[in-house]
């Protein structure tokens, strides 16, 4: 065990831990939109994710940059990622309507038991992720230099790269701009609802379908911009990084209180951080066993997470 690493080394690790942890809270969004409304575990989502970085990665090989190419212009960055965005918001919530449409709403229509979803999200995401490795060789490298990690701010041994801002701030950005939306207009009020009450909400005029398509979408949106964050971050993605990255993402949102916005963000943040002391300490081959049992022991305590309010409940 490396305590004096950890100590020495505590504020470089709680950044890196902390950009890791936004890719995983923005992700956890959409496990908590789902099973605040439906009270379902989407394990497709890990696919919407997927889907995202994949179209980030297209649009941006159609400039036939690669990783040994210079530093485009800023304008021209910044032009790359405004594409890359949008590819994989529109990637990623596509895939989302499309999981919602073909393989849950018919059962809600047929009022099918919870284990028949569950299965269906299971089988979703495997036969996603399996057709993305056939058409795509597994995997995709050689992302392109749009932003090279740059010191901007530099204290001690603690070294903030530009890369790390954008990532945390832009993640903040989204969360509270979701937070914002669920809590204060008329379509969030609508999701919220649902979320509560499906049967009154329904009395009152709201449309219950109409609203799971805008979560199922909504999650979608997010998970797209954790994958343009994830690839910028990583630089490859293979057919089933969404898997992986998706079990940490859920653990997030159970950790922080599944439903409940703030909670994935909390629990995404949380995470990330204990990851990297737990590869300081331990080695990188007990990082995820130390999260595993961070989960085990806060819910042994809390059992509806950190925060816990549920999104039916949450208020502006």
């Amino acid at each position: 065990m490396n305590f004096v690493g950890l100590l020495h080394s505590l504020g470089p690790l709680s950044i890196a831990g902390l950009a890791q942890g936004a890719i995983y809270a923005l992700f956890a969004l959409g496990y908590t939109l789902v099973y605040g409304v439906l009270r379902l575990i989407n394990f497709a989502h890990s696919e919407v994710f997927l889907m995202g970085a994949y179209a980030a990665l297209n649009v941006w090989g159609l400039f036939s940059l690669n990783q040994n190419s210079a530093t485009p212009a800023t304008v021209v960055v910044i032009g790359l990622l405004m594409l890359g965005l949008v590819a994989a918001i529109i990637a990623s919530g596509a895939t989302a309507l499309v999981v919602e449409l073909v393989a849950y709403r018919p059962l809600r229509r047929r009022n099918a038991p919870p284990l028949a979803f569950l299965i269906t999200a299971i089988g979703a995401s495997l036969v996603i992720s399996e057709a993305t490795g056939v058409f795509t060789h597994r995997s995709i490298t050689g992302v392109p230099p749009l932003i090279r990690p740059a010191d901007v701010v530099t204290f001690g041994n603690l070294h903030i790269t530009n890369l790390q801002v954008l990532i945390i701030v832009l993640a903040l950005v989204m969360m509270f701009g979701l937070d914002r939306f669920i809590n204060t207009t008329r379509l969030g009020r609508g999701i919220r609802a649902v979320a509560q009450n499906p049967d009154s909400a329904a009395l009152m005029g709201v449309n219950k379908n109409r609203v799971i398509s805008l979560v199922f979408l909504l999650g979608g949106l997010m998970a797209g911009v954790a994958a343009v964050m994830y690839v910028l971050k990583i630089g490859t993605v293979k057919f089933d990084a969404g898997f992986d990255l998706g079990i940490v993402a859920f653990t997030a949102a159970v950790l922080g209180g599944i439903g409940n916005l703030r909670g994935a963000l909390l629990g995404g943040l949380l995470l990330g951080v204990v990851e990297n002391y737990a590869a300081e300490v331990f080695g990188t081959e007990y990082r995820r066993v130390i999260v595993f049992v961070l989960l085990i022991g806060v819910l042994m305590f809390l059992p509806t997470g950190l925060l816990g309010e549920s999104l039916g409940k949450a208020r502006a």
